[in-house]
């Protein structure tokens, strides 16, 4: 799964005044000897740095590094689409040391590529989603649609004509143009690229006509004119950019969106989850820390491990019914 890159260094300036803050990350004190006092943790994040994933995974280890008083490292262990990383900590000791930040891949791996080393329910516990971060449906300045309708409109009078880009086969920017033609009854022409940021300059110059986007790498080309948004991809509004009605309001049903959710391996002591949970949800409840991920329109999360469960579950439903009947392959 292609991830969101962003500039890493422009988010996370000033984190260090964050963490002194005075009062930051107490309350989260843990039983005297305890998990994880003397211990270095590692957070895995299964891709390269300076995305989105890695961002958020330095947000929420500084945190807790800095709540707990131990060293926390992250550590980007990149390729296959984002399962290198996930076996390294599906085959870790379940001890609590070594845990995961991982995306939309550990829904969709297992139904776009032929084998994976890690079973995505069984060998991973889950502990608490971090964030959400929604899409974008973003046209050229040429496409004649200003609405939703008129794009569903305009599509079915004119069946294969539009063109709309990816980040790559399989990734949440794909996965949203393929589910929309879904509900819409419409057939449109994918483009994959290597990323956004090349399919976002065609889009720019009209090679292609439109692109489920990323909302960090849409929304300053769309506040500058550049390209045109009708609709943003998640079931309601973002607090980041309110200005978007849901796609949802004219195609029901259509609920898309980048996750970003912490897992520990199986048999990782429910204890050490709950513990690594309740200091999460408090950390992205913080005012300045919520600030930070503000940047990249993440919306923070901090749910129980039983309701991660069950999202994953839906997402799995959800990606690879429509994976199977499309016959979508990894690249």
């Amino acid at each position: 799964m292609t991830d969101i890159r962003i500039d890493r260094r422009a988010l996370l300036g000033g984190l260090a005044a964050t963490l002194a803050t005075p009062g930051f990350g107490q309350g989260a004190a843990w039983a005297q000897g305890a998990w994880p006092q003397g211990r270095t943790l590692k957070l895995v994040v299964p891709f390269p740095p300076a995305g989105a994933t890695d961002v958020l995974a330095r947000l929420v280890a500084d945190r807790l590094g800095q709540a707990w008083g131990t060293n926390f490292v992250v550590e980007n262990r990149a390729g296959a689409g984002g399962n290198i990383g996930t076996d390294v900590v599906a085959k870790a000791e379940p001890n609590g040391d070594t845990i995961l930040i991982v995306s939309v891949g550990l829904a969709t791996n297992q139904y776009l590529y032929p084998k994976l080393n890690y079973d995505p329910v069984k060998d991973l516990a889950p502990i608490t989603m971090v964030a959400l971060v929604p899409n974008l449906l973003v046209v050229n300045k040429d496409v004649p649609a200003n609405t939703v309708a008129e794009l569903i409109a305009y599509a079915k009078a004119n069946p294969g004509k539009l063109t709309y880009g990816s980040s790559g086969v399989g990734t949440s920017v794909h996965l949203s143009g393929e589910y929309f033609q879904k509900l819409t009854g419409t057939k449109m022409v994918h483009v994959p690229y290597r990323g956004t940021a090349q399919a976002t300059q065609d889009l720019i110059g009209g090679r292609i006509d439109l692109i489920f986007d990323n909302i960090t790498q849409a929304l300053p080309h769309v506040r500058a004119g550049s390209i045109r948004s009708l609709g943003i991809t998640t079931a309601k509004r973002s607090a980041a950019a309110p200005e978007f009605a849901p796609i949802a309001e004219t195609v029901p049903g259509f609920d898309v969106s980048s996750w970003f959710a912490l897992f520990a391996p199986a048999r990782t002591p429910q204890a050490v989850i709950d513990k690594i949970q309740a200091d999460t949800k408090t950390g992205l409840a913080d005012p300045t820390l919520r600030a930070k991920m503000d940047t990249l329109a993440a919306e923070p999360v901090g749910n129980t491990p039983a309701e991660l469960g069950a999202f994953l579950q839906a997402e799995m439903k959800k990606w690879g019914d429509l994976i199977k009947e499309i016959g979508i392959k990894a690249e």
